[in-house]
């Protein structure tokens, strides 16, 4: 069951690969059933630039219908795609004090699990109460800054997580994300890594925030903690970023409210028999997802095609796995579940990066495939 537990309430955009259409197509979710949406709106990233989109598909008359979603599911009639084409795919980062606190453990341990155990023990004391329910950007986060500063204690990852502006930086390239049912990907010489169960805003080009699904940001521990420069590295290789089920379209039954108030599970279990839950809540977010819409798209920076945006994830996990001390790493075979009961579950198999399936259906093959179907 990866549809939300309110499904039949719910407003659910996504893409398919559908095998009767020959390519990609816009889908709306039906009474567990997808309806084509391409008559409408070629690409999703079109769709939701439609004004008033969630009450067009509402007072639209019927449209195709492509299969059931079990059809996709069981491979069928093809199979699930990211509900993202053209949109940028963008990540805010250190916006919940807990991952603050793990990105200076990896800074200080420089990628080193060995050493984190000790460095936690050691920083959590006194960065855990200092972070907790502060502000971004607030006078009481300043003085948090200037007394951490004289402890000796400030990080670059402090500055962007409580400071007045937030990180935000290109997690993948348009296309390139994948969906429910797919194999992410893990870099071979990754040895510290873990998923990272996350809110995605989808937004249109004007900064119209106009629903919500999550995404799982992927992240190799070891790279970004050897350098913040390697954060490209650590976040963006082949699979490396998966987004679904489907977007949710804000309605009179979900809003943005529903989003601040969102709780987000994650459960990994793998072959080793090994087992690991936690969860996020959106309301210990140290910045509304308001700011950091207008972080990201501005009079600065535009999005023509719009976007879609990780929140962060506040569950950095530490479990022990290969030996003690060591934390949590990523086994090929894991798989990982991200769900929250209003968004529905988006769920992956682990594997090594150069082993998932190549890249190859980019921009330029999307607008061939819709031009040889009279799409465009």
């Amino acid at each position: 069951m990866i549809l939300p537990g309110d499904a039949s309430n719910a407003v659910l955009v996504g893409r398919v690969w559908s095998r009767s259409a020959g390519g990609p197509c816009p889908v709306l979710v039906s009474n567990e059933r997808l309806v084509d949406l391409s008559s409408l709106a070629p690409t999703l990233s079109a769709l939701l630039e439609i004004d008033g989109i969630t009450q067009t598909l509402q007072r639209t008359p019927s449209l195709p219908e492509l299969a059931s979603l079990e059809d996709f599911l069981s491979g069928s009639a093809g199979h699930l795609l990211a509900p993202a084409d053209l949109q940028a795919i963008k990540a805010a980062g250190v916006t919940f004090a807990d991952s603050m606190l793990e990105r200076v453990i990896e800074e200080q341990a420089q990628g080193n699990p060995l050493r984190a155990q000790d460095i936690r023990g050691r920083l959590a004391p006194v960065l855990g109460d200092n972070l907790k329910g502060l502000v971004a950007g607030s006078e009481e986060a300043a003085e948090v800054k200037r007394v951490l500063q004289d402890m000796g204690l400030w990080s670059q990852y402090l500055e962007v997580g409580i400071g007045p502006d937030a990180e935000i930086f290109t997690k993948a390239q348009p296309m390139s994300s994948v969906g429910c049912g797919a194999a992410i990907g893990i870099h071979p010489k990754s040895d510290w890594n873990n998923p990272e169960p996350e809110v995605m805003l989808a937004i249109s080009s004007k900064g119209e925030i106009v629903g919500a699904t999550l995404g799982n940001d992927v992240n190799l521990r070891d790279f970004e903690g050897r350098s913040a420069l390697l954060l490209s590295k650590a976040k963006d290789n082949n699979a490396s970023c998966a987004v679904g089920p489907f977007i949710r379209l804000f309605d009179g039954r979900f809003t943005i409210d529903n989003v601040k108030s969102a709780e987000i599970s994650l459960t990994v279990r793998g072959e080793d028999g090994f087992e690991m839950t936690g969860s996020s809540h959106m309301q210990a977010i140290s910045r509304s997802p308001e700011n950091l819409t207008s972080q990201l798209l501005n009079r600065n920076h535009q999005y023509p095609d719009g976007a879609l945006l990780f929140l962060g994830t506040m569950f950095a996990p530490v479990k022990d796995r290969r030996g003690a001390g060591l934390g949590f790493t990523h086994e090929i075979g894991d798989i990982v579940e991200i769900a929250s009961p209003r968004l529905g579950r988006l769920i992956n198999r682990v594997e090594h990066s150069d082993t998932c399936p190549e890249w190859k259906f980019g921009i330029m093959a999307l607008m061939q495939n819709l031009a040889q179907r009279g799409l465009l």
